[in-house]
């Protein structure tokens, strides 16, 4: 397409991928297995949860639907990643850009409105433990559910529907691994400047919910500290030390690739900066939750061990 003496893009080049004669089978074959584990580790934890009924707690119900989203979370990149590592062809057309950008943050956003729902979940538990049945009701956990999703998907519609009335010509190489604001948006070729004040909101948000996370362990580590029972100190800070885990890794990766304000990174430390909250995070999530965590292992032994036995009757 072109517009007067320029030729309009319609499909965009990720310029960071190597292709299968350069190593593009090296990297294929380890994140394939990791998209694998993420799949399966966060499946598997949404299903326990929703089977066990030892489980149908607001703690474990939060951390079943931040499995949840993880998976299509990471679905939103990682299959068009493998795909470019491998194919010749390493471009994506505008819509599908589009629609990339929309659900990866979409779902992001949910993600840290989720985390700062199970960090007042965990607060009340231990802060205000015998307010705690009366307070974090069934209900209370699915409005706050969602609500995140509401704000999720709302707050980036008017970004993803700006950024669609934009002309794109000239170069169509983003240095990056997926679709995302920055890169996409320095190929427009008119002003952009209306991004600052939708880069303003989104920023507020991410301080916010990382303020309220914040204070929130901070004071659940203090009331944890004055516990006089060693073992209750044990049990209230193994709880809380998984979550405190996904938010570090989450908001601490988030911030530093979107609230770096005038700051610039070269090529390689952006990618590797995406690569940990696009693949390490959704990697990390089932590990961190499933692994360390006792009453999650003993239902993931249970839902097997019927399963087994079911099978054992059938034959």
């Amino acid at each position: 397409m072109t517009l007067g003496n320029q030729t309009m893009v319609t499909e965009f080049l990720f310029t960071v991928f190597p292709n299968m004669h350069e190593g593009g089978l090296f990297f294929f074959i380890p994140l394939f297995l990791i998209y694998g584990f993420i799949l399966t580790g966060n499946l598997i934890i949404f299903i326990v949860v929703q089977l066990d009924v030892a489980l149908h707690t607001p703690m474990y119900f939060f951390i079943s639907v931040l499995s949840f989203l993880e998976t299509w979370y990471s679905t939103t990149t990682i299959p068009k990643m493998l795909s470019n590592l491998l194919s010749e062809q390493k471009t994506i057309s505008l819509v599908g850009c589009l629609m990339q950008m929309y659900f990866f943050h979409s779902l992001g956003i949910t993600e840290g409105c989720v985390l700062t729902a199970m960090a007042i979940d965990r607060y009340i538990a231990i802060c205000h433990p015998l307010r705690y049945p009366t307070i974090m009701t069934s209900k209370l956990s699915i409005q706050l559910t969602a609500g995140s999703c509401l704000c999720g998907f709302l707050l980036v519609l008017p970004k993803i529907a700006w950024i669609a009335t934009l002309p794109f010509c000239g170069s169509n190489q983003i240095h990056q691994i997926f679709c995302d604001f920055t890169p996409v948006l320095s190929l427009a070729c008119t002003d952009t400047s209306l991004v600052v004040i939708m880069d303003a909101i989104h920023g507020a948000e991410i301080l916010a919910s990382f303020l309220v996370i914040a204070l929130s362990y901070t004071r659940i580590i203090v009331v944890i500290l004055g516990m006089p029972s060693a073992e209750g100190l044990q049990k209230a800070f193994s709880t809380c030390a998984a979550h405190l885990a996904v938010f570090l890794l989450f908001f601490g990766s988030v911030a530093v690739m979107y609230l770096r304000f005038s700051a610039t990174y070269s090529v390689f430390w952006d990618t590797a900066i995406a690569v940990t909250f696009v693949v390490l995070v959704p990697f990390l999530n089932p590990i961190i939750y499933s692994l360390r965590n006792k009453d999650m292992k003993d239902a993931i032994r249970r839902l097997f061990c019927y399963q087994k036995a079911v099978g054992g009757a059938g034959r």
